[in-house]
């Protein structure tokens, strides 16, 4: 039976849901950029955020695999703890902190990537309504989870003239978000941001503490370090966590932690939401608010993968294999990174600081038309707001002149 034309049929989707997209532009470009390639065309594909060699393949780490093949399929076959099994959580947390006091003062929660730990992180620290605070160069899907879950985005200028990270424009923003929401919850994608591959540096870290210690004194403030990239930093990356400890106490530190970019593990989706607080009480609560959100939305996530990572993370043999082979593919992005500082230095591009991680963003007043306009030459970038994304991550470093090249051109032929 049909509905008469005369009487058409209520929308059955909500209001909200009705005008949403379901193509993710990124996918979009590279898509594109494969099908030209097979078409036989030498393109130059910076687009997808994965790690590939330089025969296009993707860079996979075989001691993973070997730990999912020792996984017991009696285990992997049953479902997981809610909240995670907990031989992995500790792992993670183990991997993030050793075991230093803030490993004693922490809980954890499993989630599917760091996606599933920043959606758990919004819904939990948030009220619907009120807006995350995010640097204005952001990935893209913290604005799908916080309009999906009724929460907003806002964001500060990222970088000042000198393109450091812009400290006083942070604080006017998370002063703003205190006297009007009285609460906050901060998202910093560091070390190696995504898309602009910056890393705050320690001058920068001591005034990030000193700020959201400083608001903290005033209201609820969350600080979460996504840290999706951080095992491709540069050297003395890992020392973000000698500074984030500043606040614990005073405000609340969370991480996003996921084994996708670390163990090239991007299909198996495992990660974790890490929340740190000296008070036990207040950890008890925590744990308890984190395992009604997985109940409430996955119910729970990838077993096997958990006790496959969990079993890298705390065997010897199988971690140190892990770590050897993550360090060759770490080198060979270094060698990206080191061969685009060089040509773009010399093309004087407009780009900030760039010492590690999958992604670098030179900026550009018209990005839509410059992409537009590599793309013509077979070159695939992603623009965003105010500049263009580069994935070196999947491009290897003999195309980089190239991609250089592409990219001067481009903002040569928009600029005006």
């Amino acid at each position: 039976m049909t509905q008469s034309a005369l009487h058409p049929t209520p929308p059955f989707l909500i209001e909200a849901a009705r005008s949403r997209s379901g193509d993710d532009p990124i996918f979009a470009l590279n898509a594109e950029a494969q099908r030209r390639a097979k078409a036989g065309e030498a393109v130059v594909n910076a687009t997808l955020g994965a790690l590939m060699d330089d025969q296009g393949r993707l860079a996979v780490m075989k001691s993973v695999f070997e730990a999912f093949a020792q996984v017991d399929p009696q285990r992997a076959a049953g479902y997981a703890p809610i909240a995670g099994e907990r031989g992995f959580l500790d792992a993670v947390v183990g991997d993030l902190f050793g075991a230093s006091e803030l490993a004693r003062a922490s809980i954890a929660a499993a989630t599917p990537g760091g996606t599933g730990a920043l959606h758990h992180a919004i819904v939990n620290f948030l009220e619907p309504g009120q807006a995350l605070l995010a640097p204005e160069y952001y990935w893209g899907p913290y604005k799908t989870l916080a309009d999906h879950t009724r929460r907003k985005v806002e964001t500060f200028r990222m970088f000042d003239a000198a393109r450091r990270f812009d400290s006083a424009a942070f604080e006017r923003a998370l002063d703003g978000q205190v006297r009007t929401q009285g609460r906050a919850l901060v998202l910093l994608n560091t070390p190696c941001n995504n898309p602009t591959g910056y890393s705050l540096d320690a001058a920068e870290w001591s005034e990030v503490t000193r700020i959201v210690r400083a608001a903290a004194r005033r209201a609820p403030v969350a600080l979460l370090v996504d840290h999706a990239y951080a095992k491709f930093g540069g050297p003395g990356a890992e020392r973000w966590v000698e500074h984030a400890a500043q606040i614990v106490g005073e405000a609340l530190l969370l991480v996003a932690w996921t084994a996708s970019k670390s163990f090239t593990q991007y299909g198996a989706r495992v990660g974790a939401l890490v929340a740190v607080h000296p008070d036990p009480a207040e950890r008890k609560r925590l744990d308890n608010a984190l395992a009604f959100s997985c109940r409430g939305t996955w119910s729970n996530c990838n077993h096997a993968g958990q006790l496959a990572i969990g079993k890298l993370l705390t065997d010897a043999s199988l971690r140190a294999r892990a770590d050897a082979e993550r360090d060759a593919l770490r080198k060979l992005l270094d060698e990206r990174v080191a061969a685009f500082n060089t040509a773009a230095h010399a093309a004087r591009l407009d780009y900030p600081r760039y010492e590690g991680g999958f992604f670098v963003s030179v900026f550009a007043p018209r990005p839509d038309e410059a992409a537009a306009h590599m793309r013509a030459s077979g070159v695939f970038v992603v623009p965003i707001p105010g500049a263009l994304r580069v994935a070196l991550c999947s491009t290897p470093a003999r195309d980089v002149p190239r991609l250089v090249q592409a990219l001067s051109a481009a903002l040569s032929a928009t600029s005006n």
